[in-house]
């Protein structure tokens, strides 16, 4: 009798639990990506992640033509759907696992001073396992491009592809005119923060930083942070752009291909691409072109391999040279944050693994996708900065805060560490006498770095990973921006919002820095060049720029220089990093890529600021626009499970 009545005090949070894991059995079973495939099709698509899916989603929306999607990792998994274990998805199968080359200038507190570099080996690539922050950058940034002679490419050209592809969930954003409520990827708001996320907007305010839209008419300013989530779940865009529109027939999906060349006939055209799936070599050709969207490693790996490139590094490793061009694999450019500026507390009210990790969290997140385990990253905030090196006046911030309620000791050193390669030394000495404490940190990113770097094959073998020197910090400037930043950052953080919770600077010495006194510039600019983390946004390394410039992969239409047939379509054709995080540039350079090869572009009479709204904001009597997913047909009969929305 009482194992029965401990059965059913259990059964509810059992059932959504066993309901979860069947429904999302049968979603990867669902046939949107193929066992088979043609020999010839229209267009080739490699790779699934951020842009890949929108340009093939956007290509196949014409019947007539015909579309392979090629990706070398496998389905998405359970585990990327839950925002709070995105970094969980690092050092795994669905990571290609890179290294950067030994640093040094930067990175002196991680293993052999090497950074991770994580990308996704899985449909949606890093939109699968980022911490889904919805943030655009800049206007200035795509103007700044334009003025290189990429034409087409400024704010008003890009604008009206971030609204194409947005459906954002946020009633009070839309109504400024700045965003899209049709499309294909969800955006929605953060509703769950800790106490002291409120802090963290509060003592910003004290500093002269309204609580605004970052993505609307100004930047500067900070906010509850928008993400790529769908009801409280990641919607990468394998889901937004694969999944829901897995009745076309004309769009084929194979994963677990590892594309190893693209082959270029006499002509000097590119026919089709080589690739291994399962051990096995497969030829498959193109009527019309291919399209690389590999990423900012695999794209400029795959054209080098296919004898594009800088001559003198392809004849050193004895690749037949078709199109001579330098600038692959140049023009690398990365974020970069200081890890290590954290504050002790003493309330409970942070992120800690054991508090989180429950069995309530997973629970609620799974029934109404609500929680803490909702939040993006861990992320509790984010804000947009002016350091003495910026103009105040002029709305083009230097700097982006994160605002993190935890740090690496609150998972007890279980994952950030490794995520971070930090060394074992520094996380005794900084970390482990506080694992599990309550804590929170400020994470201030370079936006513009001045530091470029590079990348080349290591090999002509396609399946030896690439040679990477991002040369972080190697120009000064950059360092004395983040040392601003830190110094901003510790004001903010040591405001009067935060003292209701007993705040104090982080205790420990840094790791190295030891004969510096504490939080002066010589101990932040060491702290700085110790704990220099990647954000992980490499771009540039296909650059795109005029005829004229010597370093340009692609024209301002994408197609490769040199060759017929073939264009980069991702975060490589980046001529300068955006000022912000690049997932949503990324697909808006997805968006109009694809629009690029169609030959039109989208209603360019779409004016920032000016975006239409939806009719249930005007309309009281008009319901709001119903939600989109593979599942959601079956939210009248559970409707209340938030898995069966995904």
């Amino acid at each position: 009798m009482w194992s029965i009545l401990k059965l059913n005090a259990l059964l509810p949070a059992i059932i959504p639990w066993i309901v979860f894991f069947t429904v999302h059995k049968q979603k990867q079973d669902e046939p949107f990506f193929r066992e088979y495939f043609d020999r010839e099709y229209d267009y080739i698509v490699v790779g699934a992640g951020s842009s890949g899916p929108v340009v093939a989603n956007r290509l196949s929306e014409d019947p007539k033509v015909k579309v392979l999607l090629l990706e070398a990792g496998g389905y998405e998994v359970y585990q990327s759907e839950i925002p709070m274990l995105a970094a969980r998805l690092q050092l795994s199968e669905y990571d290609w696992q890179y290294k950067t080359e030994p640093q040094k200038y930067a990175c002196q507190g991680m293993n052999e001073h090497r950074s991770n570099w994580p990308r996704g080996k899985i449909l949606g690539g890093c939109s699968t396992m980022n911490y889904m922050l919805y943030v655009r950058g800049n206007k200035k940034d795509y103007d700044i491009w334009e003025s290189y002679g990429n034409y087409g490419w400024d704010w008003k050209g890009v604008f009206p592809y971030f609204v194409k592809s947005e459906d954002n969930r946020d009633p009070a954003i839309l109504k400024n005119g700045y965003h899209g409520f049709n499309g294909p990827l969800t955006v929605s708001t953060t509703h769950y923060t800790t106490p002291i996320g409120g802090a963290f907007l509060e003592a910003a305010k004290l500093h002269g930083y309204p609580n605004i839209d970052i993505n609307g008419a100004r930047q500067t300013g900070f906010a509850v942070p928008q993400g790529t989530v769908r009801r409280g779940a990641r919607c990468s865009t394998a889901k937004a752009y694969l999944r829901d529109y897995r009745h076309r027939k004309n769009l084929h999906t194979v994963i677990y291909a590892h594309v190893t060349k693209v082959i270029i006939d006499d002509n000097k055209r590119a026919v089709g691409v080589k690739f291994n799936r399962r051990g096995l070599d497969h030829v498959v050709y193109a009527r019309r072109e291919i399209i690389l969207s590999a990423g900012s490693i695999n794209s400029p790996q795959l054209l080098m391999l296919s004898g594009i490139g800088p001559r003198y590094h392809l004849e050193s490793l004895g690749i037949p040279v078709v199109a001579d061009l330098p600038g692959v694999g140049q023009n690398l450019q990365d974020h970069i944050g200081v890890g290590g500026l954290q504050f002790h507390i003493d309330a409970p009210v942070s992120v800690v693994q054991p508090r989180v990790y429950v069995a309530k969290s997973f629970t609620q997140w799974v029934t109404l996708g609500i929680g803490p385990l909702t939040m993006l990253g861990g992320l509790d905030g984010i804000g947009f900065i002016n350091t003495k090196y910026a103009n105040a006046s002029d709305d083009f911030p230097d700097v982006e805060i994160h605002f993190i309620p935890s740090c690496p000791s609150s998972d007890g050193g279980e994952s950030v560490r490794k995520a971070m390669n930090l060394k074992s030394a520094l996380f005794q000495k900084v970390y482990s006498p506080f694992l599990y404490e309550d804590t929170y940190a400020y994470y201030p990113v370079l936006l513009r770095p001045r530091s470029v770097g590079w990348m080349k094959l290591r090999s002509a073998n396609p399946y030896d990973q690439p040679i990477i020197q991002p040369n972080y910090l190697s120009d000064p400037y950059d360092a004395k921006v983040l040392v601003d930043s830190l110094k901003i950052s510790i004001k903010m953080g040591l405001s009067k919002p935060f003292q209701k919770f007993k705040t104090r600077i982080w205790s420990r010495t840094w790791y190295g820095c030891e004969k510096y006194r504490p939080y002066s510039d010589e101990y932040l600019e060491c702290l700085t060049r110790s704990y220099t983390a990647t954000i992980y946004h490499p771009v540039g390394t296909a650059k795109m720029g005029p005829p004229t410039d010597p370093l340009a992969v692609v024209d301002p239409e994408l197609r490769v220089y040199g060759v017929k047939g073939l264009r980069v379509i991702d975060a490589s054709i980046m001529p300068k990093i955006v000022s912000g995080n690049t997932n949503a540039p990324i697909i808006m350079i997805g968006e109009k890529g694809a629009d690029l090869i169609k030959g039109r572009l989208y209603p360019p009479n779409i004016a920032p600021g000016y975006a239409p709204v939806p009719d249930y904001l005007t309309n009281p009597a008009k319901e709001k626009h119903a939600a989109k997913g593979p599942l959601s047909h079956l939210g009248n009969i559970f409707g209340k499970f938030n898995f069966l929305k995904f």
